[in-house]
């Protein structure tokens, strides 16, 4: 599963539209859709979303408090 597949399976698992989770991390949708899809995300940036999601971010994973990886 590559990097965008699991930011939007982290999105859809914690309910969050990435129109919504653009907004958490201060970006704008455009912004995020293009990025997602060029797959140029910093860690930075991932760590944010996975906060954003209520998650830990681990290089190429999401863990979630609950147990769920993605």
């Amino acid at each position: 599963m590559g990097k965008e597949q699991k930011i939007k399976a982290a999105a859809a698992y914690s309910g969050l539209s990435q129109a919504k989770l653009a907004e958490k991390i201060g970006m704008t949708a455009s912004n995020f859709n293009q990025k997602l899809k060029r797959d140029t995300f910093t860690e930075e940036e991932l760590e944010k979303i996975a906060a954003a999601l209520g998650a830990s971010f681990i290089p190429c994973s999401f863990l979630f408090p609950d147990g769920m990886k993605i």
